[in-house]
């Protein structure tokens, strides 16, 4: 009998799912209950594929370089070591043989929070541009929040400082490739930093004012 490959978009996501849960758990962490990196990641693929329809780029590229471009966070290189993970995986399933190398360099090219100079190919500044795009705004903000609330590490002044000392993000937004996604990343970036201060303001009761 012969096998059929598996489905390439159910099977990416099973393979991120399980790396996320693998994620949690080396961290002592729940496997159930939040998971910020398949929330990342799920943020991510919607990103990506919003800016390929935008821009024209491959949507089956951009979906599964998104879906497994975190696959092995665990590991030094992680970038590396996911673009060789897709070069391996996606064989297995039906994925277009001829798009997998775009997929394994866009993962390959996506490591870092910023960059002096930018990537060439569309495949992988699609990948970039949503990759960062999630990690500022609010949310952003809403995702690094539950993370560190999940791992049980720190209060409220903790979570302010972390904050206040995101200088990366303006560094991330000038890093932005596409025309829609840079024009997202200084909205999202604005929206964060009022969000945080309005946070800051409660926590301190500074928005208190004599009536």
């Amino acid at each position: 009998m012969t096998t059929l490959p598996l489905p390439w978009r159910e099977a990416a996501r099973e393979a991120m799912r399980a790396a996320a849960q693998d994620e949690a758990a080396r961290a002592g962490r729940s496997t159930e209950g939040f998971l910020y990196r398949w929330e990342h990641v799920q943020a991510v693929v919607a990103t990506a594929l919003r800016l390929a329809a935008l821009t024209g780029a491959d949507a089956d590229v951009a979906e599964a370089a998104a879906w497994l471009h975190d696959v092995r966070k665990i590991e030094p290189q992680h970038a590396a070591r996911g673009a060789d993970f897709a070069r391996a995986f996606l064989p297995t399933t039906d994925y277009p043989p001829s798009k997998i190398e775009a997929v394994a360099r866009a993962i390959a090219e996506h490591e870092g929070l910023w960059r002096d100079t930018p990537l060439e190919a569309l495949d992988s500044q699609v990948l970039w541009d949503a990759d960062k795009l999630t990690k500022i705004g609010l949310l952003g903000a809403l995702h690094s929040t539950s993370g560190r609330v999940a791992a049980g590490g720190g209060g409220t002044e903790e979570m302010l400082a972390r904050a206040r000392a995101k200088d990366w993000t303006e560094r991330a937004a000038a890093s932005m490739h596409l025309a829609p996604a840079r024009q997202a990343a200084a909205a999202r970036v604005t929206a964060m930093h009022a969000y945080w201060a309005g946070v800051d303001a409660e926590w301190s009761a500074e928005d208190l004012e004599p009536s």
